[in-house]
């Protein structure tokens, strides 16, 4: 009896995975935080281009990381300030980045994929 291809197939199709490997997890998690957020979008365009989520997401999270620098250095615009609130900003803005990307394998979310 001749081996059918189709039968040891999954029947949908697997997702493309972010990461093969826990190391690189972390890696790329430690991105946003690293750069100080002026990376923090660089994780979703990558995973953008390996079909891991969907392009509106990194575009999403470019565009977001555009308005969120800009509002803080136009908020803070001297070394000297002492204005909270942009500091506030960009570690909104590096927390949320680490936590989504530490997310883009996860099953259960399914936003953006």
């Amino acid at each position: 009896m001749a081996s059918n291809p189709y039968f040891n197939q999954p029947l949908t199709p697997t997702r493309p995975r972010m990461f093969n490997s826990t190391l690189a997890k972390v890696v790329w998690t430690l991105v946003p935080i690293v750069t100080l957020g002026l990376a923090a979008a660089v994780p979703f365009v990558v995973a953008a281009v390996k079909g891991v989520v969907k392009p509106w997401l990194a575009v999403g999270y470019v565009v977001g990381e555009i308005v969120i620098i800009g509002v803080a250095m136009a908020i803070s615009p001297s070394p000297d300030d002492s204005n909270p609130f942009a500091g506030f900003l960009l570690v909104l803005l590096i927390i949320t980045a680490a936590t989504h990307t530490a997310l883009l394998d996860n099953e259960k979310i399914a936003i953006g994929k």
